[in-house]
């Protein structure tokens, strides 16, 4: 059976399942995606140019687009962190590139997960935003764990044009998004 793709199952499916639900006159007024944010700090990198290049090279990989290298905004002593220093590295996925991408993220990447329960409901924002911590860059596809030096962590942002919650929470689940039922447990 061959897996639908992620943009024909939206619009074929979840626009009407949301239509539906929610009472949403009009195509357009149903949620939608509007870009992915790939988001990898740097901090333990810091100083080791090659290590760096190494990171943006597998993000650049795994997002198929060439990342960004953010600075810090103030100095923060604690962290040892200067007004303009280098700390992260940001990918933002737009189109067609941001299908493909949530697409291997949902069949691919979260499967190979160790240990993987589901996404917890709290991962989505009140304004219906999804935040996704991924602990190994290795999940996905594209990277050779036999070639890895370093392992890395990053952060996935899915944003939405969802007004609440209740919203986003059914637009992901309606994506086929792995969502753990809510429990009333600890």
């Amino acid at each position: 059976m061959k897996v639908k793709a992620l943009k024909i199952k939206y619009e074929e499916e979840v626009i009407s399942k949301m239509k539906e639900k929610f009472g949403y006159e009009n195509d357009l007024a149903v949620p939608r995606f509007e870009k992915a944010v790939v988001n990898v700090g740097i901090g333990k990198f810091n100083g080791e140019k090659e290590k760096v290049e190494e990171v943006k090279k597998d993000l650049q990989l795994i997002t198929g687009q060439k990342p960004l290298m953010t600075k810090a905004k103030k100095a923060i002593s604690g962290f040892k962190i200067r007004e303009n220093m280098e700390i992260g590295i940001k990918t933002t996925l737009r189109g067609k590139r941001m299908w493909d991408f949530t697409d291997r993220l949902i069949n691919i990447a979260l499967p190979r997960t160790r240990d993987f329960q589901g996404i917890s409901p709290k991962a989505v924002d009140k304004n219906g935003n999804l935040n996704i911590g991924v602990k190994e860059h290795t999940i996905f596809p594209e990277i050779f764990s036999e070639k890895v030096k370093n392992i890395f962590s990053f952060q996935i942002t899915l944003v939405t044009s969802a007004k609440s919650k209740k919203e986003g929470l059914e637009f992901f689940k309606s994506l086929g998004f792995p969502i753990r039922a809510i429990t009333n447990q600890r």
